[in-house]
């Protein structure tokens, strides 16, 4: 019996040493939220973990564990890898893409969530009745004012355009919301908007094909998770019927569409990344911010294929 007694104190003394051991060893843990894999939003989770090492960060340097899950467009599996990050404790969530933040906002009360490529808080929905963000959520969202310069480019550089076509998510608020905006400015410029709405990624090309049956001068390629992730879907349907692609969002230039006015998505993630690093180092009180790094950009190959001219206001994006 006695020696019972020494082997369950033993052991218990063992697990003490353990835990006290793992907890002096400990090192800050992200859960890194993706809602599609998609080569224009891993340009934010770039920028995030270049500022995070840039700030001391570092999993090679044992600085940092990043637990990352995408959820390959797919909600229950977006909703199953944020109770994953739930259940680990971990001490950040960084939530890429408008549905990401929403499903952390949604399921977590606690864990502090890093936002990137997300709308402002009260055009996603996550404001209170008072018009409050979530105490739990800061980060770096953005506004749909942007887009208003994004059409204004097609006028400015292809004015004969009078047809712009777009899909847009009907599940994502942001891309419902910049759908309404572009509709507004599309009339305030003397241009027609037609829209057809994607339940995902895979309707794309048979709606894309709908719309471009009436022969539009102009695909606007909106802030869309649908748009993202078959991109090169739409190009390839767009480019066969001489339809030139414009945006909001720079990283799609570089993926064939021909011109933008937008965030630059790394140094959105960048931005969203240097808000990571001030609160792992202490600071608990900041709240989400604008966006700070805007471009005007343009592809030259797409713009010498449809013979469009672009001034020094605009940077080429190799």
């Amino acid at each position: 019996m006695f020696k019972k007694v020494i082997l369950f104190v033993s052991v218990l003394f063992t697990l003490s040493c353990n835990n006290s051991e793992k907890k002096k060893s400990s090192i800050p843990r992200i859960g890194f939220l993706d809602f599609v894999e998609d080569a224009t939003l891993t340009k934010a989770r770039k920028g995030f973990t270049d500022a995070l090492e840039k700030g001391g960060y570092k999993e090679s340097d044992h600085t940092l564990e990043m637990i990352y899950r995408n959820a390959q467009g797919d909600i229950p599996t977006l909703g199953q890898a944020c109770d994953y990050f739930i259940s680990e404790h971990v001490d950040l969530i960084a939530s890429n893409t408008t549905l990401s933040t929403i499903t952390a906002v949604q399921r977590n009360k606690q864990i502090p969530i890093c936002m990137m490529v997300s709308p402002r808080p009260d055009l996603a929905g996550l404001t209170d009745k008072n018009g409050q963000a979530p105490s739990n959520l800061f980060g770096v969202y953005e506004t749909h004012d942007y887009i208003d310069t994004a059409i204004a480019i097609i006028h400015e550089v292809y004015p004969s355009a009078k047809n712009i076509c777009a899909i847009y998510s009907q599940s994502e608020p942001q891309s419902v919301a910049a759908y309404e905006q572009i509709n507004k400015r599309c009339k305030a410029l003397g241009m027609e908007m037609n829209g057809l709405p994607v339940n995902n990624s895979s309707e794309t090309q048979l709606v894309v094909a709908s719309l471009l049956k009436k022969h539009p001068d102009v695909f606007f390629a909106l802030p869309d998770n649908s748009v993202f992730a078959s991109f090169e879907t739409i190009a390839k349907s767009c480019n066969e019927l001489q339809v030139p692609i414009f945006t909001s969002e720079a990283g799609l230039v570089q993926r064939g569409a021909v011109a933008a006015y937008g965030a630059d998505m790394y140094q959105w993630g960048y931005q969203s990344g240097e808000m990571a690093v001030a609160f792992l180092k202490g600071n608990k009180s900041q709240k989400p911010e604008m966006v700070k790094v805007r471009k005007r950009v343009y592809n030259a190959l797409a713009a010498k294929k449809f013979n469009l001219k672009f001034g020094p206001s605009f940077e080429e994006l190799k």
